[in-house]
């Protein structure tokens, strides 16, 4: 009948079982009495700072780990790419740093060379590896071992949160945790829900453009706590799966370089944060149309 539209049903979200996503976010936050005995046992063993080290996407997340202690603990923490530790070294590391590491696989060559290497030296290595019976499972490889799969970012955040802690910087830890596990499993589940009919559209969008565009690079810009998500978004998917052409910029070095290469067509995903630098994300979002 003409003036009456027919009601459509949401789509269904291609391959997402909730009570999975569900079962994993809770597996995760249920770790943290593990980590806090391993952090407990790293404090009173005189560790004179943290190294989150990674490669490829795990170095992405140890971005995201030291941007978050930069402005919260007084606690030296620092991020290292493991193949540039490796050859580079860092004079600040010493007997009493302790490593923080992550692996999926538990078998990359850099990851299994860098524990050596932090054992030669001296100091020690907390792992969080996914895979049982892997290589980095073997017990001359890590000095304190969780194997869990999944969760990498809220680990790396969970040792950083008891570790301000135990300082004195993070007085309403307890009631924090308390939300989290009261409440994240199932914000994030919403979240991927909610934001399904969008990414379809954004898809449809993309798809599009590249038929269009064939080579032309596509641009992120992030800040904070967001630009290691971003270069693990740039570098996991839209290169190792995509095979798309990528460029990730952080918001700070948005206009010393980037904005003369920005036209009317050129792709450019802009990603905005909540933490303190997010000023500089909305600086960009100003100089970019929003389409």
């Amino acid at each position: 009948m003409a003036g009456i539209q027919e009601r459509s049903e949401p789509p269904v979200l291609l391959n997402f079982d909730e009570e999975a996503v569900l079962a994993q976010i809770r597996r995760g936050l249920a770790l943290r009495p593990q980590i806090e005995t391993v952090m407990d046992d790293i404090l009173e063993g005189g560790a004179d700072s943290i190294w989150f080290i990674g490669i490829g996407g795990t170095y992405a997340s140890c971005m995201q780990a030291e941007v978050y202690a930069k402005h919260r603990t007084a606690f030296p923490v620092y991020c290292e790419n493991a193949a540039e530790f490796l050859t580079t070294g860092n004079r600040r590391f010493t007997d009493h740093s302790v490593v923080i590491l992550s692996s999926e696989s538990g078998t990359t060559k850099e990851m299994v060379e860098l524990t050596d290497h932090v054992h030669r030296l001296g100091a020690k290595v907390f792992g969080f590896i996914d895979t049982p019976g892997s290589v980095l499972t073997e017990k001359e490889h890590c000095d304190w071992l969780i194997v869990s799969p999944k969760n990498e970012q809220l680990k790396f955040f969970m040792c950083l949160r008891y570790l301000m802690y135990r300082r004195g910087e993070f007085p309403e830890y307890d009631d924090y945790n308390d939300n989290m596990e009261a409440f994240l499993a199932e914000a994030l589940a919403a979240t991927e829900k909610s934001a399904d009919s969008w990414a379809r559209r954004y898809a449809r969008d993309l798809v599009r453009y590249r038929e269009n565009h064939p080579d032309m690079p596509y641009y992120f810009v992030a800040g904070g706590n967001q630009y290691g998500a971003a270069c693990s978004y740039g570098m996991c998917y839209w290169e190792e799966q995509l095979w798309i052409r990528t460029r990730v910029v952080s918001c700070a070095e948005f206009f010393h370089g980037m904005l003369e290469v920005i036209e009317a067509d050129t792709p450019v995903t802009l990603f905005m944060g909540e933490d303190e630098q997010r000023p500089l994300a909305e600086r960009v979002a100003k100089f970019l149309p929003v389409i």
